[in-house]
């Protein structure tokens, strides 16, 4: 049985779709202005663990992720950067599907794109405003009115205590915990630019809240399974979502609601000033492996603040290599087919930890048990019937939920690091420092070859 801790009622609860064997999902994606980072990646891999689980308990998931290509901070960006809107949001959405790729994230079903769905917001907006839940401003704004929605403040437990007339609130996003009018339609000004659409109420942008509420009713229905994010996004972003689409649609929303905490950066928040602010691509630049970064961010519980820290890669390291010799090891111990074989009793244990709100800390724990367990009866050459094949079922699968055993054929970061720095070398015409890195890269188990399209690798 699924169970899932929900923001919404603060309760753990099984888990039941709205309809059977199916499961709609919507995750809020990344706002386009600029690379993903560590953070950002920490709600990606929660949400990865999260799509995956469903998958493994036999459901079929239908998950839907918004990318938010017009905004506050898209527009200033393009603007700083004397580059058109577009331009800049291709680039960096780019970047972030290739980021997806190599950190083995499934991807999702669509990846809506805010503007391409302008129209269905404008539909939006004309429902509240007809229904009295919105109102118009002079410059050609629209605010959704807080005070026409009694269960303001339900996801964050925000108190609202209705008031003449609400604060209005145009930035898309703000961190005070009160109740105030926000906008759902900007009306356009000189620093908006060529970013613009017309609507009946005048030409303008949509605001933010107003984009995923949206697209996830368009892609996924009125009422749909489970929505996501980070917890920076329950107040406003989310609060305001739930107001907006039930107020529109007349019906409830979304059934489950899941946030991943903060995660923190070398013992503190990440910041460019402290100097803790960390890319997927200044990860791969210190040596990190998509596995070592998934076992850092999956090692703990989604609900609980996590560090991340360069200072782990070594025990990172460790781990991959263990499962990694473990694999090998049950391979060589197995000369049965899998065809079969049945899982281990501890398997089960296993999966009830990842059913639990996934427990990720106590579903690893079982799992090295497990490794340690079978490693001593290899070592004493003791093995019973069907163990190893069983162990490779069991192995298969944990690596489906973590992603932190590498592709035999894999190149290590490490490697693929010093294969660069012998280019580099050769470009350099330094002759005896690029043999010099081929040695090392001998030593540690990789073959270099150098032909006319350039050096190949290959394991030993």
């Amino acid at each position: 049985m699924l169970q899932f801790y929900n923001s919404l009622t603060r309760k753990k609860e099984s888990f039941k779709p709205l309809k059977e064997g199916e499961v709609s999902l919507y995750t809020c994606g990344p706002t386009v202005y600029d690379e993903a980072h560590i953070g950002n990646f920490r709600t990606f891999m929660f949400e990865d663990l999260l799509k995956r689980v469903l998958i493994l308990s036999g459901l079929d998931v239908k998950h839907i992720m918004n990318i938010t290509d017009v905004d506050d901070k898209t527009i200033k960006r393009a603007a700083d950067q004397n580059m058109p809107l577009q331009e800049l949001t291709e680039k960096y959405t780019k970047m972030f599907y290739d980021d997806l790729e190599w950190l083995k994230i499934i991807p999702a079903d669509d990846y809506p794109l805010a503007t391409q769905h302008v129209d269905g917001m404008i539909s939006m907006i004309a429902s509240l405003l007809e229904k009295g839940h919105a109102y118009k401003d002079d410059d050609g704004s629209v605010y959704f009115k807080v005070a026409s929605f009694p269960k303001y403040g339900q996801l964050s437990h925000l108190i609202f205590e209705e008031q003449q007339s609400a604060d209005r609130m145009a930035s898309d996003e703000y961190s005070k915990e009160a109740a105030q009018d926000f906008a759902l339609w900007k009306g356009w000004k000189d620093d908006d630019g060529n970013v613009v659409w017309d609507a009946p109420w005048g030409k303008g942008r949509p605001g933010w809240h107003i984009e995923c509420s949206s697209m996830s009713t368009e892609y996924l229905g009125d009422h749909f399974d489970i929505h996501c994010g980070g917890v920076d996004n329950m107040f406003p972003h989310h609060e305001n979502e739930i107001a907006q689409s039930q107020c529109a649609s007349g019906k409830p929303f979304v059934n489950t609601w899941l946030h991943s905490e903060h995660l923190m950066v070398e013992g503190g928040k990440m910041s460019k000033s402290e100097g803790n602010y960390y890319t997927v691509n200044e990860l791969k630049s210190q040596g990190f492996t998509p596995e070592n970064i998934r076992y850092q961010l999956l090692s703990g519980h989604y609900r609980t603040k996590i560090n991340f820290s360069l200072a782990k890669k070594q025990e990172g390291e460790k781990i991959v290599k263990r499962l990694s010799e473990f694999k090998a090891r049950l391979k060589a111990e197995s000369n049965e087919t899998k065809l079969g074989a049945e899982f281990p009793k501890e398997y089960q244990l296993f999966q009830e930890n990842l059913f639990c709100d996934l427990d990720t800390p106590n579903a690893l724990a079982v799992f090295f048990d497990y490794m340690r367990k079978i490693n001593r009866k290899i070592d004493n050459d003791n093995m019973g019937e069907g163990e190893a094949s069983a162990a490779l079922l069991f192995i298969e699968k944990f690596n489906y939920i973590f992603g932190i055993i590498p592709d035999d054929n894999a190149i290590p970061g490490e490697i693929i690091n010093l294969m660069n720095e012998r280019e580099t070398a050769r470009l350099e015409k330094d002759w005896a420092l690029a043999d010099e890195i081929r040695s090392k890269i001998d030593s540690l188990g990789w073959n270099v070859k150098d032909t006319q399209s350039g050096s190949k690798l290959s394991k030993k």
